[in-house]
């Protein structure tokens, strides 16, 4: 999500748009693609704009609209929708084509049997005028399918494009409605990343095969008929075998079904797995979790590996059905020899060009369509799965000020009666049994809750209660201050009055306008004015009056660029002060009558808290509604609505006085003012860091690094990369002589029937004649055992075919996976070896594009190109070497057309190429856009973004739809052409002969044809296929780019440098000189920084925002690199491996990241503790009781991030990590920052005693927390 980038910005109009009908027929309005091309001069900029009928905005309301009608019926149907978007405009030139392409199919093997004639020995039949004119009719009939199919193909590949956009507006609005207990349930963030990144990118390729599906029957029983007239019921034979392959064909689509179902789960839960780990992988750094996590990544790839290689060999098995056709001949020819008939070459090419045409729509792209087609049904079954998830229940808009309308959000309206005035529950109630209602325009603004009861839904079995009973009135002018232990249910509450969670009982009523500061700071990629105005418009006065009330004047003055600096992805650049109050700054800035600030001030200062507290909440909002979460006690005494929530429940509420009178226990830490001591210390504080004349920005770069795009052609190292990850040399040689041997195979075949066929033909005219005429002689003995050696060898022949074809398909499929395993698992290791730099200047979408849409590419679509450009390069080889057998005269025609074929490819792959790397690029920032989506919902919701999102989604759709469009369009132009030098070559073939005289024997005059036929269909699949390899293979060339990432210092320490296994003994940590900073231009961080901690001393490290103590952890943990020397126990930490290191060093980071799984498994990664050292560890942080209560206990499952424990739950879950791992050195960094001060009391005590002997770094805002410290180190920035 990068709003400073603009998208929309003017670009050339598609030159399609006024290309007349010979140009758009003949795709010559692409020749300035073509050029540029070649040129090497085609960038981003020189695409042409989206047509109009492909822009996003235009399809998103379309189907949204045939949506909203299909919600209406009993079952709604994504096909459907579909269907009546596009479906009768697909059918009506389906069916056109089809039949005209059938016909044709029909009529040029017959008229290859009437040329053919003209050769036989004596023929007399057939003159050469009519001769000429059968040579003409194959050849417009070769010409036929050139000017209609590809035109037809680019029509449906356009609805597909069409079909990928709408759904993907579809799915993206869906997830802007879902609420946050919904996204958190079943890991729908990773569904919703792979169903936009694969899913949507099965309905093109379904939609081109989706007529195969009844065309290839029609034409086997057409073909069949005709089939029986030249051969009678020896044909039968052969079609009975070829056609009872067809319920097995039915059965292998409905198997491809099933794996694509279980492999798109896995690839579910896989992607979402990785989405994890790059949002924690500093979390993972530092606890040196790599292996851990690297197996449990193995373990989910190995899942969905073997449901994709049931997938594979389903295609490798339908992929072999291509021996159906020859083995059909086989047993045609054979019962037809052994009846007692006489084979002649007409008969021979007639049905094997019939066989050939059967081969091709019922062997090859009937089951095609049935995979394929298969695989969109699935596609559009998850997909409409997720469409069809609620999404909250039971809300209401009342907008009474200026229209007497009740909106349920179900659509349905009802008229009320009202003017302005608050909404009393009772109306309510008659008009409507709801639970939530929102009245933006009532005068009295306010927040009413009754009874009010909510549970988190952590799966479909389980769910928790949030708040249970919860009574409460706020009225304007009012400021509510919501405390309570860690997981009161605080921050619930405020996801109930958001409407994020569901109500289950009581009412919610919300008068007036409503924005949000959430607890986990959320901010996008773009500069950070852009974060704080959002989708507000800019009102220069009130946007500086926020700045200065949320204290982010001083930063602005000494940021590089002001506030037009440029932060990464969820804010990655500032620091946890500077996140909070831009995220506050957000909230404060739009005008609303309702404030909800979730705990804003737990990650700052203690006198920047207060400049937040008095000049923001208290003097900025004195006039609004505002409800504040926090853990800052002191600020209590003055405020007249207190409320105290313990599990889940208010325990007591009202006024300073009113509270502290009830002698509640869990209210015993509620003691506001001040010490004295304290009040000193913080005045010293201030003093120390006044003079601060700088604020660092804790960033790699100001600017997100650009994605990396590779230029030329795909080089022979990535090529080299591929194979060689097969890992051994064995099956490299394996798969290579089996390819060989299966095209010597089929070409052997082929050649040995025109052999048979033109010795049958030289027995004898009178032989010939009589067969002919259908009369059945006995030919000579001698002739007859001659004809038993052909069938035996024929026969031999289609057994080593059948064998080899067999044998070659499923070893290269299973190859193929290999590779494909190797490759992401070396991705994996390259991308979690990689510096902490890399993550902090790449957003996660990006990252996640080549985990999702390019290991997917490798998965599935590589090898079937793959596999189709060898068979397509040995078949050439095979037709030159045939058709030169039959006159070597043909190597010059078939040299030159080679050399076109390959100069047109080459103009092709410039341009394809370029387009497709651009294609690719524009795709991350959609992930990125969806992804920043999904992380600030409750935010984006609350300031009603929904639709300005969504166009910015639009906007990065069309970038991406322009590039996918141009690479769709310039591959059909080069199929279109490489198919009219293919008729060339056939007249050139076809006429030869004529030319020659009948000189030649019909069979080889039929073989030559027949194989020189075939090229028009295997030529441009084959070159096509061969340039979507090298766009394919750009894949690899990315995921190699990740394998070769620049990798921290090594993980294990050179065996001279290993220290002994109790280091560290004393925990001493000495800084030398330190100098950091977070790119080689960039400027210090830590500057010369100088100082000994002592063992087991207990060090609290405090400075302004910026300041560098989290930098200060960063060089301790080695995770960025720095000048200077750091010795822990006199040993050198930059001579150890990070393992060594970071292995004996505790953290409790500030940013508490749980991991989906089993809270026994964000514990114990490595499963080294025993249960009764888990459940100690969780006693000894006081959440024994709250585990034990959940389903499961240390196996509950754990939601995305650990939502469903709160912030500062899984800050104890952290801290128990901690006491688990039992080091001599503990750093905690803010970790106190989002607790109660009784759980922060309780932190300090059990730092105290369990780390009495340890040495401890406390980085804090809060004073009170480093007051035990025995030193304080005071940074400055």
């Amino acid at each position: 999500m990068n709003r400073d980038k603009d998208f929309s910005k003017n670009k050339l109009e598609n030159p399609v748009q006024n290309a007349s009908f010979i140009s758009r027929r003949t795709f010559w309005w692409l020749k300035d693609i073509f050029r540029a091309g070649q040129r090497k001069a085609i960038t981003e900029d020189l695409l042409y704009a989206s047509l109009p009928e492909h822009r996003s905005g235009q399809l998103s309301e379309r189907f949204e609209r045939l949506w909203t009608e299909e919600l209406v019926r009993p079952q709604p149907s994504l096909m459907r929708t579909f269907c009546r978007a596009y479906g009768a405009i697909t059918l009506f030139w389906g069916l056109l084509f089809s039949v005209l392409e059938t016909a044709n199919r029909v009529a040029q093997p017959l008229l290859l049997g009437a040329l053919v004639s003209y050769f036989s020995p004596g023929q007399t039949e057939i003159s050469e005028r009519e001769a000429y004119y059968y040579a003409a009719g194959i050849i417009v009939c070769s010409l036929i399918p050139v000017l209609t199919f590809h035109p037809f193909i680019l029509f449906i590949f356009e609805i597909g494009l069409k079909l990928r956009v709408g759904a993907s507006c579809l799915i993206y609005n869906k997830s802007l409605r879902l609420t946050k207990s919904t996204t958190a349930t079943d890991g729908l963030s990773g569904k919703i990343l792979n169903l936009l990144s694969n899913d949507v990118g099965k309905f093109d390729i379904a939609l081109a095969f989706i007529h195969d599906l009844w065309k290839g029957p029609m034409e086997a029983l057409l073909l069949g008929y005709f089939i029986y007239i030249e051969i009678g019921y020896s044909g039968l034979l052969g079609m009975g075998f070829l056609l009872s392959f067809i319920p097995l064909q039915a059965w292998i689509g409905k198997k491809t079904a099933t794996y694509r179902m279980k492999a798109a789960k896995r690839t579910d839960l896989r992607v979402r797995f990785m989405n994890e780990i790059i949002q924690g992988i500093q979390v993972i750094k530092m606890y040196t979790w790599e292996n851990s996590f690297a197996k449990m990544v193995e373990t989910v790839r190995r899942k969905e590996i073997n449901a994709i290689r049931g997938g594979a060999y389903v295609r490798a098995t339908l992929i072999s059905f291509f021996v159906v056709s020859r083995v059909s001949i086989f047993l045609s020819l054979l019962s037809y020899t052994y009846t007692g008939n006489v084979i002649t070459a007409r008969k021979v090419f007639i049905v094997t060009s019939f066989y050939s045409i059967l081969n091709e729509s019922m062997v090859h792209f009937w089951p095609m369509a049935i995979t394929f087609c298969a695989e969109g049904y699935i596609s559009i079954k998850r997909v409409q799965e997720f469409l069809l998830i609620a999404e909250g229940k039971e809300k209401v808009r009342v907008d009474m000020a200026e229209s007497p309308t009740v909106l349920i959000e179900d659509g349905e309206k009802r008229k009320q009666q009202a003017n302005g005035k608050l909404v009393e529950k009772e109306e309510v109630e008659q008009l409507l049994p709801a639970k939530r209602v929102v009245n933006v325009n009532c005068e009295r603004k306010g927040i009413v809750l009754e009874g009010v009861t909510a549970k988190w839904v952590v799966s479909a079995e389980e769910a928790n209660v949030g708040i249970a009973g919860v009574t409460s009135t706020v009225n304007q002018g009012q400021l509510c201050v919501v405390i309570g232990p860690v997981g009161s249910g605080k921050s619930t509450l405020l996801q109930v009055l958001l409407g994020e969670l569901d109500v289950d009982e009581g009412m919610v009523q919300i008068n007036g306008s409503v924005s949000y500061a959430a607890q986990e700071p959320w901010l996008f990629e773009g500069s950070i004015r852009n974060n704080i105005l959002f989708v507000e418009d800019f009102d220069e006065q009130r946007y500086l009056d926020v700045v200065r009330v949320c204290a982010l004047e001083r930063d602005f003055q000494l940021f590089p660029h002001g506030d037009q600096t440029i932060v990464g992805e969820r804010g990655i650049s500032l620091s946890g002060g500077q996140k909070a109050r831009v995220n506050l700054a957000r909230a404060i800035y739009k005008k609303s009558d309702i404030y909800l600030l979730d705990d804003p001030l737990s990650a700052v200062d203690t006198h920047v808290g207060k400049h937040i507290y008095e000049m923001c909440i208290r003097e900025f909002l004195a006039d609004k509604v505002c409800v504040l979460v926090t853990h800052q006690l002191q600020y209590l005494k003055d405020v007249q609505h207190i409320m105290l929530m313990n599990g889940g429940s208010v325990e007591a509420q009202g006024t300073y006085r009113e509270i502290k009178k009830t002698q509640l226990d869990s209210i015993v830490a509620l003691t506001p003012e001040e010490s004295p001591t304290e009040n000193k210390f913080e005045k010293d504080f201030q003093k120390l860091t006044a003079h601060s004349e700088k604020v660092n920005l804790d960033q790699e770069k100001q600017e997100e690094v650009e994605e990396s795009q590779g230029e030329g052609s795909v080089s022979m190292s990535v090529y080299k990369t591929y194979i060689t990850a097969i890992g051994s040399c064995g099956w490299i040689f394996f798969i290579s002589v089996l390819v060989v041997l299966a095209q010597v195979a089929v070409s052997g075949v082929d050649f040995f029937v025109a052999q048979w066929v033109n010795w049958e033909e030289s027995l004898g005219l009178e032989v010939i004649e009589q067969s002919e005429n259908g009369t059945t002689i006995e030919p000579p003995a001698d002739h007859s055992e001659e004809r038993q050696r052909y069938v035996l060898i024929y026969s031999i022949l289609i057994g080593f075919f059948v064998y080899l074809i067999l044998q070659r398909t499923f070893s290269f499929f299973y190859v193929c996976l290999r590779i494909s395993m190797n490759l992401h698992d070396r991705m994996f290791r390259g991308l979690t070896r990689a510096t902490m730099h890399f993550f902090n200047s790449n957003p996660s979408g990006r990252i996640l594009n080549r985990f999702s849409k390019d290991i997917g590419a490798i998965d599935t679509t590589l090898p079937m190109s793959l596999i189709d450009c060898l068979v397509f390069f040995l078949e050439m080889i095979s037709v030159v070497v045939l058709v030169s057998i039959v006159n070597y005269w043909f190597l010059v025609p078939t040299a030159v057309i080679a050399i076109l074929m390959f100069f047109i490819r080459k103009v092709y792959l410039n341009t394809s190429r370029v387009v497709k790397r651009i294609e690719s690029v524009n795709r991350s920032p959609i992930f990125t856009h969806a992804n920043a989506t999904l992380q600030g919902l409750s935010t984006i919701r609350a300031f009603q973004a929904q639709k300005v999102l969504s166009r910015e989604f639009n906007e990065q759709m069309d970038v991406n739809t322009a590039a996918w469009y141009i690479f769709i369009t310039t591959t059909r132009a080069f199929a279109f052409w490489l198919d009219v030098v293919c008729v060339i070559y056939i007249a050139v073939v076809t006429l030869s002969f004529l030319v020659m005289g009948q000189n030649s024997l019909g069979g080889s005059v039929g073989l030559a044809i027949t194989q020189t036929i075939s090229l028009i269909g295997m030529c441009q699949w084959g070159m096509r296929q061969s340039a979507e390899l090298e766009n394919q293979m750009v894949s690899v060339e990315r995921v190699n780019e990740y394998t070769n990432l620049t990798a921290e210092p090594p993980l294990e320490t050179a065996p001279k440098h290993r220290p002994q296994r109790n280091w560290p003994e004393n925990g001493v940590i000495k800084f030398f000189n330190v100098d950091l900073r977070y790119s080689e231009d960039g400027e210090k961080v830590l500057k010369d920084l100088s100082f000994t901690v002592q063992s087991n001393e207990k060090i609290g490290i405090v400075g302004r925002t910026g300041a560098g103590k989290s930098s200060l952890i960063q060089a301790l943990f080695r995770l960025a690199p720095y000048e200077g020397t750091i010795e822990i126990d006199d040993i050198d930490t930059k001579t150890l491996g990070l393992r060594d290191l970071r292995s004996k060093i505790s953290i409790i980071p500030q940013d508490p990241i749980l991991f989906s799984g089993t809270l026994r498994s964000n514990l114990d990664p490595f499963e080294e503790k025993s249960d009764e050292e888990l459940w100690r560890a969780l006693d000894q942080v006081e959440l024994k009781e709250a585990v034990s209560s959940l389903a499961g206990g240390l196996e509950c499952k754990m939601s995305d991030g650990g939502t469903n424990f709160s912030m500062g739950q899984r800050q104890l879950v952290c801290l128990a990590r901690a006491i688990l791992r039992n080091n001599k050195i503990l750093v905690l960094d803010e970790a106190t920052a989002n607790v109660d001060p009784e759980t922060d009391k309780l932190i300090q005590t059990t730092i105290r005693g369990k780390f009495a002997d340890c040495t401890v770094l406390t980085i804090a805002h809060r004073l009170h927390t480093v007051m035990d410290s025995d030193r304080v180190l005071v940074m400055d920035a």
